[in-house]
Protein backbone atom coordinates (compact mmCIF):
# COMPACT_ATOMS: atom_id res chain seq x y z
CA UNK A 1 0.00 0.00 0.00
CA UNK A 2 1.89 2.72 -1.15
CA UNK A 3 1.40 6.75 -0.46
CA UNK A 4 1.24 9.23 -3.02
CA UNK A 5 0.03 13.03 -3.36
CA UNK A 6 -3.12 11.62 -4.80
CA UNK A 7 -3.63 9.42 -1.67
CA UNK A 8 -6.83 10.50 0.46
CA UNK A 9 -6.34 9.23 4.15
CA UNK A 10 -9.01 8.15 6.66
CA UNK A 11 -7.57 8.77 10.34
CA UNK A 12 -8.44 6.67 13.52
CA UNK A 13 -10.33 8.63 15.77
CA UNK A 14 -8.51 11.54 17.33
CA UNK A 15 -8.85 14.07 19.90
CA UNK A 16 -7.32 17.44 19.33
CA UNK A 17 -6.69 19.94 22.28
CA UNK A 18 -5.12 23.52 22.17
CA UNK A 19 -2.04 22.88 24.66
CA UNK A 20 0.44 26.72 25.72
CA UNK A 21 2.87 26.59 22.72
CA UNK A 22 1.24 23.60 20.50
CA UNK A 23 -1.77 21.28 20.00
CA UNK A 24 -2.18 18.08 21.79
CA UNK A 25 -3.71 15.21 19.89
CA UNK A 26 -4.98 11.97 21.27
CA UNK A 27 -5.64 8.31 19.36
CA UNK A 28 -8.60 7.45 21.52
CA UNK A 29 -8.00 3.89 20.40
CA UNK A 30 -4.86 3.21 21.83
CA UNK A 31 -4.89 6.67 24.34
CA UNK A 32 -1.17 8.02 23.21
CA UNK A 33 -1.05 11.43 22.94
CA UNK A 34 1.19 13.72 20.40
CA UNK A 35 2.31 17.08 20.72
CA UNK A 36 2.25 18.45 17.12
CA UNK A 37 2.17 22.14 15.89
CA UNK A 38 0.00 24.37 13.99
CA UNK A 39 0.39 23.56 11.17
CA UNK A 40 0.15 19.68 11.13
CA UNK A 41 -3.12 20.58 13.25
CA UNK A 42 -4.58 21.84 9.34
CA UNK A 43 -3.26 18.68 7.95
CA UNK A 44 -5.13 16.81 9.94
CA UNK A 45 -8.52 18.64 9.63
CA UNK A 46 -7.84 18.56 5.84
CA UNK A 47 -7.56 15.20 5.61
CA UNK A 48 -10.72 14.79 7.77
CA UNK A 49 -12.26 16.28 5.26
CA UNK A 50 -10.97 14.20 2.66
CA UNK A 51 -8.62 16.66 0.57
CA UNK A 52 -5.77 14.80 -1.16
CA UNK A 53 -2.14 14.73 0.20
CA UNK A 54 -0.90 17.03 -2.63
CA UNK A 55 -3.94 19.91 -2.57
CA UNK A 56 -3.67 19.70 1.31
CA UNK A 57 0.33 20.41 0.48
CA UNK A 58 -0.10 22.83 -1.90
CA UNK A 59 -2.66 24.59 0.54
CA UNK A 60 -0.04 24.71 2.78
CA UNK A 61 2.31 25.96 1.30
CA UNK A 62 0.79 29.07 0.40
CA UNK A 63 0.03 29.18 4.32
CA UNK A 64 3.13 28.30 5.41
CA UNK A 65 5.34 30.08 3.12
CA UNK A 66 8.29 30.21 5.40
CA UNK A 67 7.80 26.48 6.28
CA UNK A 68 9.45 22.70 4.51
CA UNK A 69 5.95 21.41 3.66
CA UNK A 70 6.33 17.66 2.84
CA UNK A 71 3.30 15.71 3.31
CA UNK A 72 4.32 12.72 2.16
CA UNK A 73 6.90 12.74 5.11
CA UNK A 74 3.79 13.29 7.40
CA UNK A 75 1.98 11.14 6.36
CA UNK A 76 4.87 8.57 7.00
CA UNK A 77 4.92 9.61 10.28
CA UNK A 78 1.20 9.72 11.21
CA UNK A 79 1.28 5.88 9.38
CA UNK A 80 4.11 4.92 12.30
CA UNK A 81 1.98 6.10 14.78
CA UNK A 82 -0.82 3.88 13.39
CA UNK A 83 -3.02 7.13 13.32
CA UNK A 84 -4.33 6.61 9.94
CA UNK A 85 -7.16 3.55 9.73
CA UNK A 86 -7.62 3.56 5.36
CA UNK A 87 -5.24 5.00 2.71
CA UNK A 88 -7.49 5.28 -0.40
CA UNK A 89 -10.53 3.35 1.37
CA UNK A 90 -8.26 0.31 1.74
CA UNK A 91 -7.76 -0.45 5.44
CA UNK A 92 -4.24 -0.22 7.29
CA UNK A 93 -2.97 -3.55 8.49
CA UNK A 94 -0.64 -3.04 11.35
CA UNK A 95 -0.52 -4.07 15.25
CA UNK A 96 -4.05 -4.10 16.86
CA UNK A 97 -3.47 -1.28 19.78
CA UNK A 98 -4.87 -1.62 22.60
CA UNK A 99 -5.94 0.68 25.10
CA UNK A 100 -3.96 0.11 28.65
CA UNK A 101 -6.78 -0.17 31.20
CA UNK A 102 -6.17 2.12 34.37
CA UNK A 103 -7.92 1.78 37.50
CA UNK A 104 -9.23 3.36 41.19
CA UNK A 105 -12.18 4.22 39.28
CA UNK A 106 -14.14 3.64 42.57
CA UNK A 107 -13.13 6.32 44.26
CA UNK A 108 -15.61 9.03 44.17
CA UNK A 109 -14.32 12.62 42.51
CA UNK A 110 -15.73 14.06 45.46
CA UNK A 111 -12.90 12.94 47.77
CA UNK A 112 -10.81 14.01 45.58
CA UNK A 113 -11.95 17.37 45.47
CA UNK A 114 -12.09 17.51 48.93
CA UNK A 115 -8.62 17.26 49.64
CA UNK A 116 -7.51 19.09 46.40
CA UNK A 117 -9.41 22.86 46.19
CA UNK A 118 -8.52 26.49 46.80
CA UNK A 119 -8.77 26.08 50.68
CA UNK A 120 -6.26 22.91 50.77
CA UNK A 121 -3.74 24.68 48.16
CA UNK A 122 -3.37 27.32 50.93
CA UNK A 123 -2.99 24.85 53.84
CA UNK A 124 -0.40 22.99 51.84
CA UNK A 125 1.74 26.12 51.43
CA UNK A 126 1.66 27.02 54.47
CA UNK A 127 2.27 24.04 56.08
CA UNK A 128 5.17 23.97 53.50
CA UNK A 129 6.35 27.50 55.17
CA UNK A 130 5.83 26.64 58.72
CA UNK A 131 8.27 23.49 58.31
CA UNK A 132 11.21 25.28 56.75
CA UNK A 133 10.59 27.76 60.17
CA UNK A 134 10.42 24.80 62.30
CA UNK A 135 13.75 23.38 60.46
CA UNK A 136 15.24 26.50 60.86
CA UNK A 137 14.18 27.58 64.39
CA UNK A 138 14.70 24.36 66.00
CA UNK A 139 18.30 22.79 64.57
CA UNK A 140 17.42 19.36 66.39
CA UNK A 141 14.40 18.41 64.37
CA UNK A 142 16.70 18.69 61.32
CA UNK A 143 17.09 15.51 60.11
CA UNK A 144 20.54 13.34 60.65
CA UNK A 145 22.21 10.51 59.24
CA UNK A 146 22.02 8.47 62.66
CA UNK A 147 18.36 9.00 62.30
CA UNK A 148 17.92 6.21 60.17
CA UNK A 149 19.02 3.44 63.35
CA UNK A 150 16.10 3.18 65.81
CA UNK A 151 17.74 -0.09 66.99
CA UNK A 152 20.90 -1.40 68.79
CA UNK A 153 20.55 -4.20 66.68
CA UNK A 154 21.45 -3.18 62.93
CA UNK A 155 19.89 -5.95 61.34
CA UNK A 156 16.41 -4.85 62.25
CA UNK A 157 17.23 -1.33 61.06
CA UNK A 158 17.10 -1.96 57.74
CA UNK A 159 13.70 -3.91 57.65
CA UNK A 160 11.98 -0.92 59.88
CA UNK A 161 13.67 1.53 57.69
CA UNK A 162 12.17 -0.27 54.24
CA UNK A 163 8.68 -0.59 56.05
CA UNK A 164 8.53 2.95 57.06
CA UNK A 165 9.83 3.94 53.37
CA UNK A 166 6.87 1.97 52.08
CA UNK A 167 4.35 3.42 54.19
CA UNK A 168 5.37 6.97 53.26
CA UNK A 169 5.82 6.05 49.38
CA UNK A 170 2.52 5.00 49.45
CA UNK A 171 1.23 8.33 51.04
CA UNK A 172 2.94 9.98 48.32
CA UNK A 173 1.38 8.00 45.18
CA UNK A 174 -1.65 8.27 47.57
CA UNK A 175 -1.80 12.13 46.46
CA UNK A 176 -1.44 11.67 43.25
CA UNK A 177 -4.09 9.05 43.06
CA UNK A 178 -6.24 11.21 44.99
CA UNK A 179 -5.58 14.06 42.59
CA UNK A 180 -6.41 12.34 39.87
CA UNK A 181 -9.89 11.41 40.67
CA UNK A 182 -10.64 14.65 41.50
CA UNK A 183 -10.29 15.58 37.30
CA UNK A 184 -12.66 11.88 37.22
CA UNK A 185 -8.80 10.62 35.48
CA UNK A 186 -8.30 6.84 35.69
CA UNK A 187 -4.61 5.53 36.84
CA UNK A 188 -2.59 3.11 38.54
CA UNK A 189 0.23 2.09 40.38
CA UNK A 190 3.11 1.06 38.70
CA UNK A 191 6.96 -0.27 39.55
CA UNK A 192 10.17 2.26 38.65
CA UNK A 193 13.22 3.57 40.15
CA UNK A 194 14.92 6.73 40.90
CA UNK A 195 19.28 5.84 40.77
CA UNK A 196 19.67 3.11 43.39
CA UNK A 197 16.03 3.53 44.78
CA UNK A 198 13.39 1.24 43.72
CA UNK A 199 9.86 3.42 43.40
CA UNK A 200 6.13 3.03 43.12
CA UNK A 201 5.40 5.33 40.44
CA UNK A 202 1.30 6.75 39.65
CA UNK A 203 0.71 6.52 35.88
CA UNK A 204 -0.29 10.05 35.29
CA UNK A 205 -0.20 9.58 31.43
CA UNK A 206 -4.15 10.76 30.83
CA UNK A 207 -3.09 14.52 32.38
CA UNK A 208 -2.74 15.40 28.97
CA UNK A 209 -7.15 15.69 28.89
CA UNK A 210 -6.62 18.08 31.05
CA UNK A 211 -5.63 22.41 30.22
CA UNK A 212 -1.99 23.39 31.01
CA UNK A 213 -3.14 25.21 34.51
CA UNK A 214 -4.89 22.45 35.89
CA UNK A 215 -1.93 19.89 35.33
CA UNK A 216 0.41 21.06 38.12
CA UNK A 217 -1.70 20.92 40.97
CA UNK A 218 -1.45 16.48 39.73
CA UNK A 219 2.26 16.39 39.76
CA UNK A 220 2.53 18.21 43.00
CA UNK A 221 -0.03 16.44 44.98
CA UNK A 222 2.84 14.06 46.17
CA UNK A 223 4.63 16.98 47.51
CA UNK A 224 1.28 17.73 49.34
CA UNK A 225 0.84 14.92 51.14
CA UNK A 226 4.42 14.91 52.44
CA UNK A 227 4.27 18.19 53.36
CA UNK A 228 1.68 17.43 55.85
CA UNK A 229 3.51 14.32 56.92
CA UNK A 230 7.03 16.39 57.71
CA UNK A 231 4.69 18.79 59.59
CA UNK A 232 3.33 15.81 61.55
CA UNK A 233 6.58 14.79 62.17
CA UNK A 234 8.07 17.42 63.41
CA UNK A 235 5.20 18.91 65.55
CA UNK A 236 4.69 15.12 67.20
CA UNK A 237 8.61 15.79 68.32
CA UNK A 238 7.98 19.04 69.89
CA UNK A 239 4.82 18.24 71.66
CA UNK A 240 6.28 14.60 72.61
CA UNK A 241 9.57 15.52 73.47
CA UNK A 242 9.87 13.27 76.46
CA UNK A 243 7.67 10.52 74.92
CA UNK A 244 8.30 6.94 73.92
CA UNK A 245 11.76 6.44 72.59
CA UNK A 246 10.86 4.20 70.39
CA UNK A 247 7.70 6.99 69.04
CA UNK A 248 10.51 9.33 68.30
CA UNK A 249 12.98 7.70 67.37
CA UNK A 250 10.36 6.66 64.32
CA UNK A 251 9.35 9.91 63.88
CA UNK A 252 12.86 10.93 63.61
CA UNK A 253 12.90 8.46 60.39
CA UNK A 254 10.13 9.67 59.31
CA UNK A 255 11.57 13.05 59.10
CA UNK A 256 14.45 11.87 57.32
CA UNK A 257 12.53 9.82 54.63
CA UNK A 258 10.58 12.68 53.50
CA UNK A 259 13.25 15.30 53.99
CA UNK A 260 15.16 13.52 51.27
CA UNK A 261 12.55 12.72 49.44
CA UNK A 262 11.23 15.84 49.13
CA UNK A 263 15.12 17.09 48.27
CA UNK A 264 15.37 14.45 45.55
CA UNK A 265 12.50 15.97 44.11
CA UNK A 266 14.76 18.94 42.99
CA UNK A 267 16.82 16.48 41.19
CA UNK A 268 15.07 17.00 37.69
CA UNK A 269 17.65 15.22 35.90
CA UNK A 270 15.50 12.46 36.98
CA UNK A 271 11.77 12.45 35.84
CA UNK A 272 10.85 13.81 39.61
CA UNK A 273 7.61 15.58 40.07
CA UNK A 274 9.02 18.95 39.97
CA UNK A 275 10.61 18.08 36.74
CA UNK A 276 7.17 17.44 34.93
CA UNK A 277 6.16 20.66 36.90
CA UNK A 278 8.81 22.40 34.97
CA UNK A 279 7.73 21.09 31.55
CA UNK A 280 4.21 21.73 31.92
CA UNK A 281 4.50 25.68 33.06
CA UNK A 282 7.48 25.72 30.02
CA UNK A 283 5.59 23.92 27.46
CA UNK A 284 8.31 22.08 26.32
CA UNK A 285 7.79 18.74 26.50
CA UNK A 286 10.40 16.13 26.23
CA UNK A 287 12.60 18.63 28.13
CA UNK A 288 14.76 16.08 29.20
CA UNK A 289 15.61 13.87 26.37
CA UNK A 290 16.21 17.40 24.57
CA UNK A 291 18.66 18.88 27.42
CA UNK A 292 20.99 15.56 26.94
CA UNK A 293 21.53 16.06 23.46
CA UNK A 294 22.28 19.61 24.29
CA UNK A 295 24.59 18.28 27.12
CA UNK A 296 26.31 15.78 24.98
CA UNK A 297 27.79 18.72 22.36
CA UNK A 298 28.95 20.39 25.94
CA UNK A 299 30.48 16.89 27.13
CA UNK A 300 31.36 14.61 24.99
CA UNK A 301 32.34 11.60 26.77
CA UNK A 302 28.53 11.54 28.21
CA UNK A 303 27.09 8.57 27.09
CA UNK A 304 23.89 9.82 26.60
CA UNK A 305 21.49 7.76 23.69
CA UNK A 306 20.41 9.88 20.71
CA UNK A 307 16.24 10.01 20.95
CA UNK A 308 15.66 11.88 17.80
CA UNK A 309 13.03 14.40 19.48
CA UNK A 310 12.36 17.65 18.16
CA UNK A 311 13.26 20.53 19.36
CA UNK A 312 10.53 23.27 17.84
CA UNK A 313 13.07 26.91 17.71
CA UNK A 314 11.48 28.59 19.96
CA UNK A 315 11.91 26.01 22.98
CA UNK A 316 15.87 25.94 22.41
CA UNK A 317 16.08 28.63 25.23
CA UNK A 318 14.13 27.01 27.68
CA UNK A 319 16.44 23.72 27.38
CA UNK A 320 18.97 25.80 27.56
CA UNK A 321 17.81 27.06 30.86
CA UNK A 322 16.61 23.35 32.06
CA UNK A 323 20.15 22.53 31.47
CA UNK A 324 21.72 24.75 34.19
CA UNK A 325 18.79 23.00 36.54
CA UNK A 326 19.97 19.36 36.01
CA UNK A 327 23.21 19.90 36.81
CA UNK A 328 21.96 21.64 40.29
CA UNK A 329 19.96 18.61 40.55
CA UNK A 330 22.98 16.29 40.18
CA UNK A 331 24.77 18.51 43.14
CA UNK A 332 22.11 18.29 45.26
CA UNK A 333 21.90 14.11 44.79
CA UNK A 334 25.46 14.40 45.44
CA UNK A 335 24.85 16.69 48.87
CA UNK A 336 22.25 13.35 49.89
CA UNK A 337 24.87 11.48 49.78
CA UNK A 338 27.94 13.05 51.37
CA UNK A 339 25.36 14.10 54.18
CA UNK A 340 23.56 11.24 54.90
CA UNK A 341 24.12 7.94 52.53
CA UNK A 342 27.63 7.55 52.94
CA UNK A 343 28.13 8.64 56.63
CA UNK A 344 25.21 5.83 57.13
CA UNK A 345 27.06 2.93 55.85
CA UNK A 346 30.33 3.92 57.08
CA UNK A 347 28.86 3.99 60.78
CA UNK A 348 26.83 1.09 60.14
CA UNK A 349 30.10 -0.99 59.19
CA UNK A 350 31.98 0.61 61.73
CA UNK A 351 29.62 -0.57 64.39
CA UNK A 352 28.45 -4.27 63.34
CA UNK A 353 31.77 -5.60 61.17
CA UNK A 354 33.61 -5.95 64.92
CA UNK A 355 31.26 -8.64 65.46
CA UNK A 356 32.30 -11.28 62.89
CA UNK A 357 35.55 -11.16 65.56
CA UNK A 358 33.42 -12.50 68.90
CA UNK A 359 32.51 -16.01 67.11
CA UNK A 360 29.11 -17.74 65.90
CA UNK A 361 27.86 -18.14 69.97
CA UNK A 362 27.58 -14.58 69.86
CA UNK A 363 24.95 -11.81 68.51
CA UNK A 364 26.81 -9.30 67.66
CA UNK A 365 28.15 -11.96 65.09
CA UNK A 366 24.65 -12.57 63.93
CA UNK A 367 23.63 -8.90 63.62
CA UNK A 368 26.76 -8.67 61.19
CA UNK A 369 26.05 -11.74 59.09
CA UNK A 370 22.42 -10.85 59.07
CA UNK A 371 23.47 -7.02 57.78
CA UNK A 372 25.92 -8.18 55.70
CA UNK A 373 23.52 -10.38 53.67
CA UNK A 374 20.95 -7.69 53.53
CA UNK A 375 23.42 -5.14 52.43
CA UNK A 376 24.77 -8.17 49.34
CA UNK A 377 21.21 -8.46 48.26
CA UNK A 378 20.46 -4.58 48.31
CA UNK A 379 23.55 -3.86 45.83
CA UNK A 380 22.90 -7.34 44.13
CA UNK A 381 19.32 -5.99 43.27
CA UNK A 382 20.72 -2.48 42.47
CA UNK A 383 23.62 -4.03 40.40
CA UNK A 384 21.03 -6.26 38.16
CA UNK A 385 18.62 -2.63 37.83
CA UNK A 386 21.29 -0.59 36.35
CA UNK A 387 22.59 -3.81 33.83
CA UNK A 388 18.88 -4.71 32.79
CA UNK A 389 18.61 -0.25 31.86
CA UNK A 390 22.41 0.24 30.09
CA UNK A 391 21.76 -3.18 27.88
CA UNK A 392 18.41 -1.97 26.71
CA UNK A 393 20.23 1.15 25.53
Amino acid sequence: MNLSLHSRLSLVPIEIRKDKKNYIVEDHTSGEFYEMPMICIDAINLMIKGELLGEIETHLKRKYPEEEVDLLDFAEQLLELQLIEEIDGAKVEGKEKKKESLGFVKIPPQLGTFFFNKFTYIVYIGLFIVNIFLLISHPTLFPHYKDIFIFNVMALNIPAWMFITAALVLIHELGHVIAMRSKNLPTKLEIGHRLFIVVIETDMSTVWKLPSKERNVLYLAGICFDTVILFLALFSQLIFANGSGIFLSIMHVVVLDTFIRMVYQCGVYMKTDLYYVIENISGCYNLMENAQQVMRKWIPFLRIATTGEVVFAEEKRMVYSYSIFYFIGVFLTLFIFISFYIPQLLFASKKVFPGFLDGPASLPFWDATLFSLQMLISISLLLYSWRKKYLQR
